[in-house]
């Protein structure tokens, strides 16, 4: 019979500290990239986005993100992300510093990783018939491209682009 060991040890548990200083980071994190907004509003929407990203919740889509934010509606997130005036690029690179500033390592090395994920669905963005490697066969999918910093078996994803 298998004796029960814990898979986590008592040094991994979340504190209350933990959750503060990972909260106070992204209010940093927030500050270096609310320039990239045109607006206050969108600066405001864009904190509660990431916060949203980064919970418990089970779905992250426009409705849940809004729910999680205390929001009626889901129009302010799908703005955000759809029409609001901001500089992705900027923003890209702010969090690719951002990235390599915490993570970084000068033995890292680049790559570039083509992944396909199968998709029952045909709304969410550049899904088609096409050759899907995840399963090998020629079926509904979308690919995405990742940008990844690899080193020290940790990953840590740096860009990520669909396209379409």
């Amino acid at each position: 019979m298998k004796h029960h060991s814990p898979t986590i040890s008592q040094e991994t548990k979340t504190t209350v500290t933990d959750v503060v200083r990972w909260t106070q980071e992204l209010e940093r994190l927030h500050a270096r990239i609310a320039p990239r907004f045109a607006r206050p509003e969108p600066r405001r929407r864009a904190l509660a986005f990431l916060h949203g990203i980064l919970s418990t919740i089970s779905r992250k889509n426009g409705w849940q993100l809004a729910e999680h934010a205390q929001e009626a509606r889901p129009d302010g997130m799908q703005r955000l992300l759809s029409s609001t005036v901001w500089e992705t690029d900027g923003v890209r690179d702010d969090l690719r510093t951002y990235a390599l500033e915490h993570l970084g390592n000068t033995s890292a090395i680049m790559v570039i990783d083509e992944t396909s994920f199968p998709k029952q669905g045909k709304k969410s963005a550049g899904v088609g018939v096409q050759y899907c490697g995840t399963t090998g066969q020629v079926e509904n999918c979308q690919v995405g491209v990742f940008l990844d910093d690899k080193w020290n078996l940790e990953n840590s994803h740096l860009s990520f682009n669909m396209w379409i």
